[in-house]
């Protein structure tokens, strides 16, 4: 009884402004000792689980939860736990703080939380709620990928002539990065050599994509829209297709599409792409020469070159 009274000191008196004991705890303090009040309480007034109340009490959790149903206790769903304190307003700067760490120093979630102290689930949540753009999660990120400029690609690799190679030791960077970035800004990229060479030889990748028959037809049957070339992966598509074993089977093994294809159709990366055959059960080709629908446009390409003007794709 002196834990009781204890604990009933704690709620206060109706003069004090506070919530006056209810009748569980009133029923306890009259003082017969029974468990239906003492337990009321506990799970009522101090907000205690049926676990926690069992710990204490030193009895099972259920012969409490049903101690509770006799005495007519309303109780909680399963899950809902405790009641929660009113949500407080985030402090001033929080956001200007977040949009520099996030988008300026490109920090992630984990890291920010370190710094400042709040966990990792709240951050990411207030990321969304103060409209700032989630990055995805994992490793062959969309948004991390380094994109080398039109202007660039324009000077080294279309106006000088020179090589992938080339523009990327010129630029610090790689052959593929030189390669993936003309094809997503829209460049024609040629098959090979330092002298650019108009016709067959050079192809626009995106636009050849959307102009393939095979192509259009899986697209439109599968509901994919267009997205025309001319920004990085991640502006043309920021919400990528999703996946399907219907698609990507449509695309690889119907229209003869490769992986890098596939990534600038649905805007997910090559690797991701591949991951997601593996897991669906769907056989990669023998690597090694061109894929199919490259065969295919350039034999479209070289019977539209010999028999007139070269063919630009809309």
């Amino acid at each position: 009884m002196l834990v009781l009274e204890r604990s009933l000191a704690t709620v206060g008196s109706p003069g004090a402004g506070v919530v006056p004991p209810c009748r569980y705890c009133q029923a306890a303090l009259a003082g017969d000792g029974a468990d239906p009040p003492w337990l009321a309480h506990l799970y009522l007034c101090r907000g205690l689980s049926t676990y926690a109340i069992g710990e204490m009490t030193g009895l099972d959790r259920q012969r409490v939860t049903r101690v509770l149903h006799k005495a007519e206790v309303p109780l909680r769903p399963r899950g809902a736990g405790r009641s929660r304190p009113l949500r407080r307003d985030d402090p001033l700067g929080l956001r200007p703080l977040l949009a520099r760490l996030y988008e300026v120093e490109r920090l992630g979630s984990p890291q920010i939380a370190a710094i400042t102290g709040i966990p990792e689930r709240t951050v990411r949540d207030r990321l969304r709620r103060y409209g700032l753009t989630v990055r995805t999660r994992g490793r062959w990120n969309r948004e991390d990928r380094h994109t080398v400029p039109t202007e660039d690609l324009d000077d080294l690799y279309t106006r000088l002539g020179l090589t992938s190679d080339e523009v990327g030791r010129r630029l610090g960077t790689s052959r593929n990065t030189v390669l993936r970035s003309a094809h997503t800004l829209g460049v024609p990229v040629r098959a090979g050599g330092a002298v650019p060479v108009r016709g067959p030889e050079e192809i626009e990748l995106v636009q050849a994509l959307y102009a393939d028959p095979l192509i259009t037809a899986v697209l439109g049957t599968r509901d994919v829209h267009r997205v025309p070339p001319g920004a990085p992966l991640w502006q043309r598509f920021p919400e990528p297709v999703p996946l399907t074993a219907p698609l990507v089977k449509d695309l690889y093994w119907g229209c003869g599409a490769g992986l890098v294809h596939i990534e600038l159709l649905t805007g997910q990366p090559a690797m991701t792409v591949r991951g997601f055959m593996r897991r669906a059960g769907i056989p990669l080709r023998h690597p090694g020469g061109r894929t199919p629908f490259l065969r295919r446009w350039r034999a479209i390409s070289s019977t539209t070159s010999a028999s007139g003007p070269r063919r630009r794709f809309p």
